[in-house]
């Protein structure tokens, strides 16, 4: 969604002597929840007498608080009949298979034709839910698997379940470079200090683990798989380019172009018409929230990265020129 900034300025009342920042301005701006106050101040966006204060700080009363509030724009949702992928329905949930392509939530570049506009459609009691049940989010160019609440019961234990870690997300992803060996990437991510639509390794940011394992090695290619434990925007991506093995075709965080020396043509074309992130969301598992049955589903490749990872493999057998 868009980025919209806003500059806010109030002075503390005296009773609020002794009490918490972060307490302090969640009574005083009704708006805004608590945690959102508490995610500004950990960025470094409230500054108490012009000095950034962290949300635990006491308050003497009486000071000058200025807030750079970051949010995002609201953009009205309709239903739209755009055709799902269900890999699985029942009361309580839905699991859908995302193609590339689909935008989750609308937002000003994206107003409709996105999955929370055709899950309004294929469901009209969605509506009363928080962007019609949907509980964690996929890129646009990412492909694969998500869970949609259809209750407010279900929403609740998915949401909890997804704060406890519980729910198993792995994906399937393509990098740059050759990786000797899996490992854990445990670095805060946040805004990115310059470019707001983008994040980054900030030591301000929320906490963010990465898990991955190497699956194939190529001559200059990696192909992974990725476990995550927490749901940041774009961790794996931010991530696999901290620790310099992008993914291959990622517009925003993979760099320039790069075309290994001695690859076939074939691949070298591969390479230049792949436009997005080599990302898939292949497995999913979560307690069922009316049985609490553990579930998985797995989503398949999709045709653009099987083709890629073929080409990978045809030119890994060549000799070298």
């Amino acid at each position: 969604m868009p980025i919209k900034e806003e500059r806010i300025e109030l002075r503390l009342p005296a009773e609020s002597a002794g009490q918490r920042l972060d307490q302090v301005l969640a009574d005083l701006l009704r708006d805004f929840s608590r945690s959102r106050i508490q995610s500004w101040a950990k960025e470094g966006r409230v500054a108490v007498d012009g000095i950034p204060r962290r949300p635990r700080d006491k308050v003497l009363g009486g000071e000058r608080v200025e807030i750079q509030a970051l949010f995002e724009e609201e953009v009205e949702c309709r239903p739209q009949a755009i055709g799902l992928n269900l890999v699985h329905q029942d009361a309580a949930i839905l699991v859908i298979d995302k193609p590339v392509g689909l935008v989750v939530h609308p937002a000003a570049g994206n107003p409709d034709g996105t999955l929370q506009n055709a899950l309004l459609h294929f469901d009209p009691e969605l509506i009363h839910l928080p962007r019609a049940g949907i509980v964690h989010r996929l890129d646009k160019e990412t492909s694969g698997l998500l869970v949609v609440a259809r209750t407010p019961a279900a929403h609740r234990h998915l949401v909890e379940q997804l704060q406890a870690r519980e729910i198993h997300r792995e994906y399937r992803a393509v990098a740059q470079g050759v990786m000797t060996a899996g490992g854990t990437v445990d670095e805060p991510l946040g805004r990115h200090p310059s470019q707001r639509t983008k994040m980054a390794v900030v030591r301000s940011g929320k906490p963010a683990v990465t898990h991955y394992r190497v699956l194939e090695r190529f001559k200059a290619h990696t192909y992974l798989m990725v476990k995550l434990e927490t749901g940041r925007t774009h961790q794996i991506r931010v991530h696999m380019a901290h620790i310099r093995f992008p993914l291959i075709g990622d517009p925003a965080y993979g760099g320039r172009l790069r075309i290994p020396a001695g690859a076939s043509d074939s691949l070298a074309e591969t390479l230049r018409r792949f436009k997005r992130q080599a990302l898939h969301a292949h497995r999913l598992g979560l307690h069922h929230p009316l049985t609490g049955e553990w579930l998985e589903w797995e989503s398949p490749l999709p045709k653009d990265m099987r083709q890629l990872l073929d080409e990978l493999q045809i030119d890994a057998e060549l000799p070298k020129r």
